[in-house]
């Protein structure tokens, strides 16, 4: 077969199957059992027989019915095909390997459900002849004295062939020779033995040595045979055998007998004298190998003991071969044989087998659903082997006796996974046997889910804090939803109900991993431009149909201290604030002027302090350190320089610390006639010119002028655009802005009585006083009309001025123009 040549042993093995296949007994149900017979080592899938046609069975209701065969066996040797019914070999059955007695069978099952059927069936397995006759070894040595007569029979070691029937050992022979010749016997229990048989006087003169070759051959077709060599040594003396008490002994033994325990005692009498009448005792060739196990046999006493564990399951009795061989030259022996019976004991538990059709049962399943087939059996026999079996009452499951060791196990009650997903069912079984032996055996029975259950958030609200400036894409929160169901009606799904925020969806702001509940922000967000948003979270199983709950999440914006401070008071021109003083106005606790900064975080971060960081004099001006009020220590003295310069440094109390610098620049006059005031450069060092403190101001600086030359050209533009048709127009006259300018002891007690300017900052939402003492003189160019940039130039005394409110983000200051002479004062 397979496309390969075989040999003709095979082939014949192969036209032995097919006969058997093809002359099979007509299948017959007997007490519901139906028997084929097959020869042994059939190749897979060698056709056994039809059940389905056997047994009526509709060829296309087979598989809807989850036609099956269930076998006890641990090898799977026979199978069935569930489409056609057909039963075929799976396994290489060898008989003598599955089988010891002469008969062999294998035995199974074959169910189908709607209705349920369980059929049994016998497949008996004939033996063919694949085993050769053997000696248990290749030499045998006999020695037999000269004198010997003729007749005289000499008893040879048996060959063993597993196989049987006419597949046994069918007669022995020997090779040719003039001496000796084979005498061939049937015991009563079926074995042949063979007895070497003198024919003619031996003469040890003229030949002192035999080698003969033994030949077994068994019966079947083609025969095969096995030989051993028979060495024969012909001696002198000792012409009489010991000969036994019985010619057969017999005893009984219970199967517990424990190790030592003696059997019987043995004895034989040897009529010679000295040595050649000195017996001992020995097992003969013919006693098996199992037997030398069991027992051991004292060659001194002739006392047989137990030596192994017997079992009465195993063998029921034993044939124990035994000699008496004497000292003499050559050794007489005499043969005899014991015959121990075993008496069975209550030493087998029951054995539980279980036919699984199903582990698993849904909750909803009926009552009444059928679980698994049981089958209950003991080893021992009579009273020994009655089996009793019962479950636990207190689980929803019962057993129904089907036949006298057989029941099944089917549900009794409701079922709900989420209280008890797993039943160990607990069988037990005892025999009725004194004591009886108990056997257990559970059975784990899982309970499927259906959905049943939707999904529970850990909370009905969460409450969520981020702080500002987050990274986008970064994980700000995870929502859980727990289901108590199992595999895809446990599998929970996350998603975002639409919503908007500030009349945005809230996809935008954020997205939810549909597996994890992990919530990412999409954007970083800002707490100056919003500080809560809430949306909702929608946890859906994958269940049929899906079950779903939500929850509401609300994220509140944690300020972070991500804002400067900005200096809005007084206005400084690239980082610098020039101010102008009387050196009779300059007294202890004069207030000069007040720094007033703002910051747009809140709390903490919005928090400010001054600090005066470098000054000309330090002992003529303080800075106060949450006022930002800017007085005189002491009075101006002569010898005190004119220009005064004070580095005033604000500071939030964020973490880390954000600040901003300023310089105030005085110019102290000592009569009425004003002066320029003298840039004072506050350098460290000139071999580093750009030191920290520097690059800050230089940025400070710039970045004042920038949002000062803008906050100009869109006052110019509304000006413009208000007067295009009057007589200011830049084509014909210079506009000069003004500061109010206080220069005279007047203007001081007009500062007392002036009202502070009121600042209203929407970031920190608080109103600050601005005092209106510094004096700014600002002209604009002609140029400027033409162009989109603004030019400076210095106040014409006959310019005419004008009224205009300057507006920025942080805060609202008017400008008085009039008309006035002198120079710009910055």
């Amino acid at each position: 077969m397979h496309g390969m040549a075989e040999p003709s042993s095979k082939r014949m093995l192969n036209r032995l199957a097919t006969y058997f296949i093809f002359l099979l007994y007509a299948p017959d149900l007997v007490c519901g059992e139906i028997r084929y017979t097959i020869p042994e080592e059939l190749e897979h899938g060698a056709f056994v027989g039809n059940i389905a046609e056997d047994l009526g069975l509709n060829l296309r209701e087979l598989s809807a019915r989850k036609f099956r065969l269930v076998s006890e066996e641990r090898t799977q040797y026979l199978e069935v095909n569930s489409e056609n019914g057909i039963v075929f070999v799976n396994e290489r059955i060898d008989r003598e390997q599955l089988c010891q007695s002469s008969t062999c069978s294998l035995s199974f099952e074959v169910i189908v459900k709607n209705p349920l059927e369980v059929h049994r069936v016998a497949v008996e397995i004939l033996d063919i002849n694949d085993n050769s006759p053997s000696f248990p070894k290749s030499d045998f040595f006999l020695e037999i004295a000269e004198f010997i007569a003729p007749g005289a029979r000499f008893l040879l070691a048996s060959a063993y062939d597993p196989d049987v029937g006419k597949n046994a050992i069918r007669t022995y022979q020997i090779s040719s020779n003039e001496y000796f010749n084979l005498n061939v016997q049937v015991t009563s229990d079926g074995k042949i033995i063979c007895e070497l048989l003198l024919e003619k006087p031996l003469d040890r003169e003229r030949q002192s040595e035999f080698k003969l070759t033994l030949t077994a051959i068994d019966g079947g077709i083609p025969e095969r045979s096995g030989t051993a060599k028979i060495i024969i040594n012909v001696v002198d003396a000792n012409d009489n055998v010991p000969v036994f008490d019985h010619e057969l002994y017999k005893t009984s033994l219970p199967e517990n007998a424990a190790e030592d325990t003696l059997v019987i005692k043995i004895n034989a009498i040897d009529v010679d004298e000295g040595s050649n009448g000195a017996v001992k005792y020995y097992f003969s060739n013919h006693a098996s190998q199992r037997v030398r196990e069991l027992f051991s046999l004292e060659p001194e006493t002739g006392e047989i003991r137990v030596k192994g564990v017997l079992d009465f399951e195993e063998s029921n009795g034993y044939e124990l071969a035994v000699q008496a061989m004497d000292s003499g030259a050559p050794t007489m022996t005499g043969h005899t044989k014991v015959m121990v019976s075993i008496l069975d004991m209550n030493d087998n538990a029951p054995e539980i087998k279980v036919t699984l059709l199903s582990n698993t049962i849904p909750e909803n399943a009926e009552s009444g659903t059928l679980i698994a087939l049981i089958s209950v059996t003991d080893r021992d026999s009579g009273k020994n082997g009655e089996v009793h079996c019962q479950i636990p009452t207190n689980i929803p499951f019962k057993l129904h006796l089907t036949s006298k060791n057989h029941c099944r196990l089917v549900s009794s009650g409701v079922l709900d996974r989420e209280t008890i997903s797993t039943y160990n069912i607990l069988v037990s079984t005892w025999d009725a046997g004194s004591p009886p032996l108990l056997t257990n055996k559970t059975i784990m029975v899982s309970v499927s889910d259906i959905n049943d259950n939707a999904p529970r958030f850990t909370q009905p609200s969460y409450t969520v804090y981020v702080s500002e400036n987050n990274a986008p894409g970064a994980s700000i929160f995870t929502v859980t939803a727990l289901d108590p169901d199992l595999d895809q009606n446990a599998h929970v799904s996350y998603s975002v109900l639409p919503t908007r925020v500030m009349e945005i969806p809230v996809s935008t702001y954020i997205s939810i991993n549909s597996n994890t509940g992990n919530i990412h922000a999409l954007q970083s967000f800002d707490y100056e431009q919003q500080k809560t948003f809430q949306f909702q979270v929608q946890a859906k199983d994958s269940g049929v149909p899906p079950l779903w709950s939500k929850c509401a999440v609300k994220v509140i914006i944690l300020d972070q201290n991500d804002n400067a401070p900005v200096i809005i008071s007084p206005l400084a021109w690239n980082g610098s604030i020039s101010i102008g003083l009387k050196s009779q106005s300059i007294y202890p606790g004069y207030l000069v002027t007040k720094i007033i900064a703002t910051d747009a975080d809140s709390g903490q971060n919005a928090r400010l302090s001054y600090r005066l960081v470098k000054a000309t004099d330090s002992s003529l001006f303080s800075v106060g350190l949450f006022s930002g009020e800017v007085k005189t220590i002491r009075r101006y003295l002569d010898k005190d320089a004119a220009a005064q310069v004070l580095s005033i440094r604000v500071n939030d109390n964020g973490q880390p610390s954000l600040s901003v610098s300023v310089t105030v620049s005085f110019s102290v006059a000592t009569n009425a006639t004003e002066k320029h005031l003298e840039r004072v450069d506050l350098v460290h060092s000139p071999a580093n010119p750009f030191s920290d403190l520097n690059l800050y101001l230089i940025i400070a600086f710039g970045s004042t002028t920038l949002i000062f030359l803008l906050t100009i050209i869109l006052l110019v533009a509304i000006k413009c655009h208000q007067d295009r048709n009057g007589i200011y127009g830049y084509n014909s006259i210079y506009c000069c802005w003004t500061h109010r300018n206080l220069r005279s002891t007047r203007d001081a007690s007009i500062r007392n009585r002036a009202p502070a300017e009121s600042l209203n900052y929407t970031g920190a939402r608080e109103r600050v006083s601005m005092p209106g003492a510094y004096n700014y003189n600002v002209c604009l160019s002609p140029e400027s009309a033409k162009s989109d940039f603004l030019f400076l130039s210095t106040c014409n005394s006959n310019a005419l001025t004008s009224t205009i409110k300057v507006t920025d983000t942080n805060f609202t200051k008017e400008f008085e123009q009039e008309r006035g002479v002198g120079n710009n004062r910055y």
